[in-house]
């Protein structure tokens, strides 16, 4: 009988998985480039780039870093994921892995740690807001980062109205010129569904009225308790959202892994081809 012969088949990188990486990846980067982009032309529109000095001169958040920093990692991640499947690099798709499982893990202390110490957290949350409420008429991106956050959590102040006290603006204290002392900002005022124009004095001189009657003009809950209701109430879509890019993560990091691996085998094939040919030369 005429023997068989078995055909082995080399390893190759596969191209669903390569092509699939760098389509993700070059999404990334572009988007990424282009929160970058942005954060960098509203810092030179409000000359932070011709005076760096300016960005520690704010005592509050300067709302322009979340555009910075979300999108120089995302322009980092797309561009090591990217051009490492395009150019089947293992250097940069392991630094896309590292970085990425780095980030994972970074999301998941956090989520244990402000489910343990929940109180800390709280604290920590007013202080923050605080801070933010002492610079509020310091930037403008600030201003309109609290004016939202208040009106779309129907709130005022970290704990209550009485927080715009650590404004120089809003505080009631006799030595204050300011027409909105003892005021809040028109974010904190309840909106009438009948205004078309917004009324921006609704707050003025309306914490010199007793508690009760400030419920009628303006929103009295603090902004960190309407924060944790509105987790409470949407907690299924929030916890859908974590997973969901948890999920996308994990499959970036395998997918990744995996052309590593079949880079590594095509790679060991070519050095076995090439010691073969020597020996038969």
């Amino acid at each position: 009988m005429p023997g068989k012969h078995q055909h082995f088949q080399e390893p190759e990188v596969g191209c669903c998985g390569k092509y699939f990486l760098f389509g993700f990846n070059i999404v990334f980067w572009v988007l990424g480039a282009l929160f970058l982009a942005i954060g960098l032309w509203a810092w030179g529109e409000k000359g932070v780039l011709s005076n760096i000095s300016a960005l520690t001169d704010l005592g509050g958040l300067d709302p322009v870093w979340l555009f910075v920093v979300v999108g120089g990692v995302m322009s980092v991640l797309g561009f090591a994921g990217c051009i490492g499947a395009l150019r089947e690099n293992t250097f940069l798709l392991k630094f896309f892995s590292v970085f990425l499982g780095l980030i994972f893990f970074l999301e998941l202390a956090t989520g244990i740690l402000a489910f343990v110490f929940k109180d800390w957290i709280r604290d920590q949350l007013n202080f923050f807001i605080n801070n933010n409420v002492k610079a509020y008429r310091d930037d403008i991106d600030l201003q309109n980062l609290i004016d939202f956050a208040q009106e779309y959590w129907s709130c005022c102040g970290a704990r209550g109205p009485n927080d715009w006290n650590l404004n120089i603006y809003f505080n009631c204290t006799d030595l204050n010129p300011s027409r909105e002392r003892c005021g809040v900002p028109f974010s904190c005022c309840v909106r009438d569904p009948a205004e078309d124009v917004l009324n921006t004095q609704c707050g003025y001189d309306v914490r010199l009225k007793l508690e009760l009657e400030q419920q009628g003009s303006i929103h009295t809950k603090g902004c960190v308790g309407q924060f944790e209701k509105w987790l409470q109430d949407n907690l299924i879509v929030v916890a859908g959202v974590f997973v969901g890019v948890a999920l996308l993560q994990i499959f970036g990091i395998c997918l990744a892994q995996n052309l590593v691996s079949d880079i590594k085998a095509v790679k060991a094939n070519w050095v076995q081809h090439d010691d073969g040919y020597k020996l038969l030369k």
